[in-house]
């Protein structure tokens, strides 16, 4: 898969509909261990331009907050937009070793479906916590609905395989059994959910506007001539309209989202 280069700006323009989900995850995290007077200590993988930090210092605001991502112009955003009074760390999560900065919750925001094999990463997680602290991750479930669907689909299509590689699609997530058996395995006690959302999206190929700060990011990424580059946002957003039809009110974007919580036993 084309390591995506990420565009700040396009991901926060849905801003608060990609968040929603993390404050709902972050609502069921029970209270910390902390007995630090200065405050639990936060590890946000995956921060992005710090939406998901900021949320995170509402939520906690003596606590210690490290941002973690791979993306240096996301830690840029977030930085100065997102939660500047969080420190940052360049790293990625395939590789990053949270148990030296003993943390007291590990959270991670749409993050894990980049990454082949993150089953691997829960136990590494659990096993920096002490008792009582927290794992809690949220990733999409909607890998076989029509924006996934008709974008594995145009990628191995004549015109653009070889441009962008037939198999270059990414692994995606597991079931919430999956989840849960990580967890568990992991000796958490899990709480693990999901839920469907319907977003109103509002303008124009707003589906095609959403996509293009996560799902569309290697396509965007591999697609160094304009031409190209503009061509397959022609056919592709054609078919997202066919797919997600406009309303009277807008636009109808099911997104299902998997939850999962555990706390160290």
């Amino acid at each position: 898969m084309t390591t995506p280069v990420w565009d700040p700006a396009q991901y926060l323009r849905f801003a608060d509909e990609r968040t929603r989900p993390l404050r709902e995850l972050i609502a069921r995290v029970p209270v910390l261990p902390d007995p630090d007077p200065h405050g639990a200590v936060i590890l946000d993988i995956g921060c992005g331009p710090g939406n998901s930090t900021a949320v995170l210092r509402e939520r906690w605001p003596q606590a210690r907050i490290t941002g973690i991502d791979n993306s240096a112009p996301m830690l840029a955003t977030a930085r100065t937009e997102g939660e500047p009074t969080a420190d940052y760390l360049l790293a990625d999560a395939r590789t990053y070793d949270p148990a030296p900065a003993r943390p007291d919750l590990i959270v991670s925001n749409a993050t894990l479906q980049w990454i082949d094999g993150h089953l691997d990463l829960i136990p590494r997680w659990a096993a920096a916590l002490r008792p009582g602290a927290v794992v809690a991750f949220q990733v999409p479930g909607n890998f076989d609905a029509p924006s996934h669907t008709l974008l594995a689909d145009l990628r191995r299509s004549p015109r653009w395989r070889d441009a962008l590689g037939a198999d270059a699609v990414r692994s995606g997530v597991h079931p919430p059994e999956r989840y849960l058996d990580a967890l568990a395995g992991a000796d958490c006690l899990p709480d693990v959910w999901e839920t469907t959302y319907r977003t109103l999206l509002p303008g124009p190929d707003p589906v095609l506007e959403w996509v293009k700060g996560s799902a569309l990011r290697p396509v965007l990424t591999g697609l160094v001539d304009p031409a190209d580059r503009a061509a397959f946002l022609a056919e592709y957003g054609r078919l997202l309209r066919e797919a997600y039809p406009a309303g009277p009110y807008g636009t109808v974007f099911p997104f299902r989202r998997i939850f999962a919580v555990g706390v160290k036993r």
